[in-house]
């Protein structure tokens, strides 16, 4: 007589095999270019229409989450700091190969604009440029970080000013003490309840792809993007360089771990973000991959949510580059050494300004400005923007999961066997499920 167990394990093994979760976002890559060519050619306006509701609102899920996880999330791993080890040199050292890793990536930005002129030959024009609708200055972005009230940011979602509320809160409690704890607590499960609907957005990634890519090819089509072509190849190289060049150096040199586990265990981020182009929207996912990597549970909570709104290698150092060069080929404006120099400046110092949102608009106006050089350049920028941006967040992330990884092997505090063992774990499947918050609230990447 089949027993209990054998039975569950019979309707088990009858179900549909699940599909990984990578190919689930890859069929709605496929289905929404082949879609948004179709609305476009045969000038269907309401499939065009239907891809960008889709698109618009799943990032708008995203965004949803964003200013109250990113306060809860810096809160609760600035006191988390509390119960590691040298937590001042750790946080020294995690800004300190941010900016690092920011240099390199700049330099390598420059070099490949140096060397193919992306913006040679394009046929665009001064006249095809538009002034930005926001801006960035350097005036703009230190004032700015100090909030003129505690709704407006969260309103008006200015993610720096959160940043700054939520560490200055996270400072206090530590100072407070057990007088914080009640505080704490009830930050820990908010930050959990937030982090748990954002999973269930999560799993709407590949519905959400489908809109994203329609919408962009429906709107841009493929000849716009032919004149973008030298410009976007150029990011793409890029970022690449850095993600499959760089950072398995630092790994290998570094840390003294091979990189493979690394992209095993890190790709559910890295695929999300190159989705998603949020940085702060794939942050749990980011975290949880961070440790199982082998990061210590209470570096990794405090290290993912820093770096989730300071560490842009692809959208703070990369793109402001080539796009400096693209927009100053188009308005015919000479760059010497100083210029370059101030991008390298830019980049290494103002990558906050981008604060881990979907596009890095203000960063490059930060760049251009910084310059002197037409911020109608922006407008140059913006038909192509959403392709870039993918492989630019997908750059950002995986320097997210990077660095810590560095930093906890040079404090010998990476778990070296959870590392090699992160590269058979996989994040496909029920994502909820996988994921769902267990333990303390002490845990945000579990849930």
């Amino acid at each position: 007589m089949p027993t209990t167990a054998d039975a569950s394990t019979s309707v088990r093994s009858s179900r549909a095999p699940r599909v990984p979760f990578w190919i689930q976002i890859l069929l709605g890559f496929v289905l929404g270019a082949l879609l948004g060519w179709i609305g476009k050619t045969a000038e269907i306006p309401w499939l065009v229409t239907a891809l960008e509701k889709i698109g618009s609102v799943f990032v708008q899920l995203l965004k949803l989450a964003v200013a109250p996880l990113v306060f809860f999330a810096i809160l609760v791993s600035i006191t988390n700091l509390r119960q590691v080890k040298n937590a001042a040199r750790l946080a020294t050292r995690t800004l300190l190969w941010f900016m690092m890793t920011s240099l390199i990536a700049v330099v390598i930005g420059l070099a490949i604009g140096w060397l193919t002129n992306p913006g040679a030959g394009t046929g665009l024009t001064p006249a095809d440029g538009k002034q930005p609708s926001h801006t960035g200055s350097w005036l703009d972005f230190l004032t700015g970080i100090i909030p003129t009230d505690i709704v407006t940011p969260f309103t008006k979602l200015n993610v720096l000013q959160i940043v700054f509320m939520a560490a200055v809160t996270g400072a206090a409690a530590l100072k407070l003490g057990d007088k914080a704890e009640p505080v704490l607590a009830v930050s820990r499960s908010v930050l959990q309840l937030l982090q748990k609907a954002l999973w269930w957005v999560i799993r709407l990634a590949p519905i959400g792809t489908m809109g994203l890519i329609g919408k962009a090819i429906a709107t841009y089509g493929w000849n716009l993007i032919g004149k973008y072509a030298t410009f976007t190849a150029d990011i793409y190289v890029g970022c690449a360089l850095v993600m499959f060049g760089v950072y398995p150096l630092l790994l290998w040199t570094v840390a003294k771990v091979h990189p493979l586990p690394f992209f095993k265990g890190a790709w559910p981020a890295i695929q999300l973000a190159f989705v998603s182009r949020s940085s702060v929207g794939t942050m749990p996912v980011t975290q949880k991959v961070t440790e199982q990597l082998g990061v210590p549970k209470e570096y990794a909570s405090f290290a993912v949510p820093f770096g989730a709104t300071t560490k842009m290698d692809g959208c703070a150092s990369i793109y402001p580059a080539l796009a400096a060069i693209f927009v100053a080929q188009i308005f015919d404006v000479p760059l010497g050494i100083k210029e370059y120099v101030l991008i390298v400046f830019v980049s290494v110092i103002g990558s906050a300004a981008t604060a881990g949102l979907t596009g890095a608009t203000v960063m490059l106006t930060l760049t251009l400005s910084t310059l002197h050089l037409p911020l109608a350049g922006v407008g140059l920028l913006m038909a192509i923007d959403p392709i870039a941006d993918m492989m630019r967040t997908a750059t950002n992330v995986a320097g997210q999961v990077v660095v810590p990884i560095l930093v906890a092997a040079k404090e010998k505090i990476l778990d070296r066997e959870a590392y090699a063992r992160a590269g058979m774990v996989q994040l496909d499947g029920d994502l909820a499920h996988d994921a769902a918050p267990k333990g303390t609230a002490q845990a945000p990447a579990a849930g």
